[in-house]
């Protein structure tokens, strides 16, 4: 294994690489990130109870993550760059019956803004009109799509269509003595606690796997080293 450190020599990997969310890579988003921008309405949420918020998106991480939202803040308004929602029917149905949760159409956002302290706004725009409008909120909550970091594979392991790394329920992948654990394997719930149960398990697994395939060599070198003078 090839690393920033140096090369390493293991017989057994655990992957846990994780991804990265999507960035709207306008004005304010860096600046206000941790301060009413977020990308995880599950951790963030409870801050902006009673408050109006932003969520940018139309598929289903946004539609779920935005219902959650409902339930904690004065109001949700989605901003979608489309005239209709991607999110699966049931999903979508959900959201359009939400009394909290109004949409904004066809709509890009320009610029995150704010004080010296948090998000107080978003500017926006039309785009087929071209008509720009500013829309007061507290947070703003992205979601665009999800990257796996997965470009240091090189495809050696088998992905899904998104690049998410197949594993069994013991993260193991299709080549043995690989592991993958946390965001960068498919069907994560990319949460830290959910990350750590899958990194317990593919250290128990890796351990099993070391233990059990390597075990010959292990009691040779032990037979080796106690046939050794002065042994």
């Amino acid at each position: 294994m090839q690393t920033i450190d140096g090369d390493f020599l293991a017989k057994s990997v655990i992957v846990a690489s994780g991804g990265e969310h999507r960035k709207l890579g306008v004005p304010g988003e860096e600046e206000y990130n941790a301060r009413g921008v977020s990308f995880c309405a599950v951790c963030d949420g409870a801050f902006f109870r009673n408050q109006v918020v932003a969520v940018i998106g139309g598929g289903d991480a946004a539609m779920d993550e935005g219902l959650y939202l409902t339930r904690l803040v004065k109001q949700v308004i989605v901003i979608h760059r489309r005239d209709q929602l991607r999110a699966s029917p049931v999903l979508q149905e959900r959201a359009l019956a939400t009394p909290n949760m109004s949409f904004v159409w066809d709509t890009l956002v320009d610029e995150i803004l704010g004080d010296e302290n948090q998000v107080t706004a978003v500017r926006v725009h039309n785009v087929r009109t071209g008509e720009s409008q500013v829309l007061d909120v507290s947070g703003v909550f992205i979601y665009i799509g999800f990257d796996p970091a997965n470009s240091t594979l090189d495809g050696m392991l088998e992905q899904d269509q998104f690049g998410y790394v197949r594993v069994n329920d013991m993260m193991e992948t299709n080549v043995p003595g690989i592991f993958v654990a946390g965001d960068l394997r498919v069907n994560s719930l990319r949460q830290l606690v959910s990350a750590a149960g899958d990194g317990c398990v593919a250290g128990l697994a890796a351990y099993k796997y070391v233990t059990e395939e390597f075990k010959g060599e292990e009691d040779e070198a032990l037979s080796a080293l106690s046939s050794m003078p002065g042994s």
